[in-house]
């Protein structure tokens, strides 16, 4: 081994073939160490890095092969009254490290004070930390791409499925046990065909950063099962990697993504970088807090002792430091040039615009994203809150970002359940949410729309408990959301009545019917389409076990409903009118009558103004017309399609429909109802009745020819 000054870029470790530079961010720092280990853990052996260009620590080590051991101890104050949290005696992982020897294991030594020491975090501890924390790992990021193609779904025709690594591939049957549970488990041929048989276009992944569990959890002998406590952006979690084989965990998980590509698959990644699993000023010091504290972390500044806590984690990263957005930056076009994924879900978004206290659609963070010529080409999703005060901002993001909307989840769920004056609400809600998006210049398809997600109920669970149920967790059950507006339909949890088992499994119904004929983008969390239950837990973050693992066990209802599902996205592929990238205008176009969207009561005729003021209207239709998407294809032909027309029933009684007449008294053609186990497509002449039962949802179809150029309503 020949030591050599290195480079300050790229930072982390670069191996050229001869040897690795190391390159490591600390502006407060006296001394660097690096330290290299053998593959035992053992024989530790201490560089000093003495080249430092713009407080950039580096060095070039010729002779240092992949699979190399290594870390950091670095040297400063200690001084946590002033922010500073230095300790050479705790080995410190590379924030750039691409690969981690082993799981984390937690110890006293992990912390920088003394444990029980009454001055708490301002004592010094000198336990020497690197025989429990992981080693970073020199790694060969070479792979054989093939003709991995980028599957490039426009936004307004994704359709995207949230599903946890081993959560969905733990209990699949088909799936060799050896692999259940990791990358190469949803690599797989039984998950690639369920999700080509759903027709889901984007698979949207939890946290697969290598994450910590949290002390206490352990202690209580749980895990942190969804892995929001992540700490190292460049290195997939080594829990989902197959162990004893050729290919390392940066192999796997890119044979899970090449594979997913070849069958038309996009893969977004769930990222955490508003908080690190350091935690607050009692956590361990495992990177970023022992390198440099007062740079990676947002500190209280009139007490930088402490944390600002945007996130309720512990911290905040430090999103007015250049170099914490580049550490962002580049990890993020990581796992997009090197790692081939399509785009990202932001956890808690509101958290990385925070450059001083309110929440800035201007930062820094967002203007860097949209010049950046890489990433502001790939799919980027906010969840467009934390817990800091101001934090909810839904439709607040810039142009160029999508945004889980969770006003279109509680509207929803608000209409079904059964809740007055939710009218005007709900109908902005499938529309396609204008009021939050249209004004900002953003379209329909900057809104995520769901209606359960990771965190919070299934929909067996939204439509079987009234209250969460959360013991398994040991926290008393004061975790987790507490305003679920569910209904159990009548019982809480469990039941053999069959009347209200029908109900729970019309009401899913009408939760789907509605998200994927809604205008946005829709997302499918995995599991609901067969029927998932956590019983009643609306925080499993802390389950890795078959309350969270999906079952793959169906009876032949379950299997009915997953076909129900699979036809509901055949059907919003397949009709253009639910696939719109404008806005609709709801008025006269083109000095016509002819009108993209019209909202009818129970008669079919218009609804007036004293129905939309009107608190206890729950039945009511909505026509999409196929002719007025105003919009061209990739070929630049116009779009053009059937006309839809939907009628909602949330009420507790049947309602007798009057479905409007059509151009040329053409018929309309029913496509399915939720009251019916199975809908035949019978025709209906406009003027006709319906008969719609309580709680339930029907789907009308009117075929449009093509020589007829103005397909509507015939009333005006």
């Amino acid at each position: 081994m020949i030591v050599k000054p290195g480079k300050p870029y790229p930072l982390g470790a670069t191996w050229d073939g001869k040897g690795v530079n190391f390159a490591l961010f600390s502006e407060n720092a006296a001394q660097v160490e690096l330290c290299l280990f053998d593959n035992s853990g053992q024989n530790e052996q201490r560089i000093v890095l003495r080249e430092e260009t713009d407080f950039i620590w580096h060095v070039y080590l010729e002779g240092v092969l992949p699979g190399q051991y290594y870390g950091y101890r670095v040297y400063g104050p200690h001084e946590p009254e002033k922010g500073h949290r230095f300790n050479p005696h705790k080995l410190l992982i590379d924030p750039y490290a691409k690969l981690l020897s082993r799981p984390f294991r937690w110890d006293k030594s992990l912390f920088g004070y003394r444990i029980g020491d009454p001055e708490e975090d301002l004592s010094f501890d000198e336990q020497d930390s690197a025989a429990f924390v992981p080693f970073s790992v020199v790694a060969d990021t070479s792979f054989s791409w093939g003709e991995d193609r980028r599957p490039s779904i426009p936004w307004h025709k994704t359709i995207i499925y949230e599903a946890h690594v081993k959560g969905l591939t733990q209990l699949m049957p088909d799936i060799p046990e050896e692999l259940r549970g990791t990358y190469l488990a949803l690599a797989s041929e039984p998950v690639i065909n369920h999700l080509l048989r759903l027709g889901v276009t984007t698979l949207e992944l939890l946290p697969v950063h290598q994450h910590v569990d949290e002390s206490h959890l352990v202690e209580k002998k749980l895990t942190n099962y969804w892995g929001y406590n992540t700490l190292c952006y460049f290195a997939p979690d080594l829990r989902f990697a197959v162990q004893n084989t050729k290919l390392d965990p940066l192999a796997q998980f890119k044979t899970m993504v090449r594979s997913l590509h070849a069958a038309g698959i996009e893969v977004i990644l769930d990222v955490v970088y508003n908080h690190t699993a350091e935690g607050n000023h009692l956590g361990p010091t495992l990177c970023f807090r022992g390198i440099d504290n007062s740079s990676y972390y947002r500190l209280v500044p009139d007490n930088p002792r402490y944390y600002m806590d945007f996130s309720g984690c512990g911290n905040s990263l430090n999103m007015r430091n250049p170099r914490v957005i580049q550490l962002i930056m580049d990890s993020l076009r990581y796992w997009v040039c090197e790692m081939h994924v399509d785009g990202f879900r932001f956890d808690l978004a509101a958290a990385l615009a925070r450059e001083l206290y309110e929440v800035d659609k201007l930062s820094t963070f967002f203007e860097v994203i949209r010049q950046d010529p890489v990433l502001s080409q790939v799919k980027m999703i906010a969840e467009p809150w934390d817990i800091g005060a101001g934090g909810y901002q839904v439709g607040n993001f810039p142009v160029g970002w999508a945004e889980w909307n969770g006003k279109y989840r509680d509207a929803v769920r608000k209409f079904w359940k059964g809740d007055l004056g939710m009218l005007p609400e709900f109908a902005t809600r499938i529309s396609g949410s204008s009021d939050l998006y249209e004004q900002s210049g953003r379209k329909p398809y900057a809104s995520v729309n769901f209606v359960c997600c990771h965190d919070g109920f299934t929909l067996m669970d939204l439509v079987s408990y009234n209250q969460k149920h959360n013991e398994a967790n040991l926290e008393d059950n004061r975790d987790g959301q507490n305003d679920n507006y569910s209904w159990n339909c009548g019982v809480e949890g469990p039941t053999e009545d069959p009347s209200i088992l029908q109900l729970r499994l019309r009401q899913r119904k009408n939760f789907l019917s509605t998200l994927f004929l809604s205008i946005g983008v829709p997302m499918l969390l995995s599991g609901d389409e067969m029927g998932h239950s956590q019983k009643g837990n609306n925080n499993c973050y802390c389950q890795d076990n078959e309350l969270s693992w999906i079952s793959w066990k169906l009876t032949p209802q379950e299997e009915k409903f997953l076909q129900f599902v699979c036809e509901l996205i055949k059907i919003r592929k397949t009709e253009p009118v639910f696939q719109r990238r404008k806005f609709f205008h709801g008025r006269a176009i083109r000095g016509s009558e002819v009108r993209d969207i019209r909202w009818l009561d129970i008669n079919g005729e218009p609804l007036t103004d004293e129905s939309w003021n009107a608190g206890y209207i729950k039945s009511f239709g909505v026509y999409l017309a196929g002719d007025m998407i105003e919009d061209v294809d990739e070929q630049g032909n116009p779009v053009e399609g059937n006309s839809m027309l939907i009628f909602f029933n949330g009420s507790e009684n049947p309602v007798s429909l009057t479905l409007p007449k059509r151009r040329e008294d053409k018929p309309w053609t029913i496509v399915f109802d939720t009251a019916k186990d199975e809908t035949a497509p019978e025709e209906y002449p406009g003027g006709s009745a319906y008969p719609l039962k309580e709680r339930s949802l029907v789907l009308f179809r009117g075929f449009r020819e093509k020589e007829n150029k103005q397909e509507n309503l015939s009333s005006s």
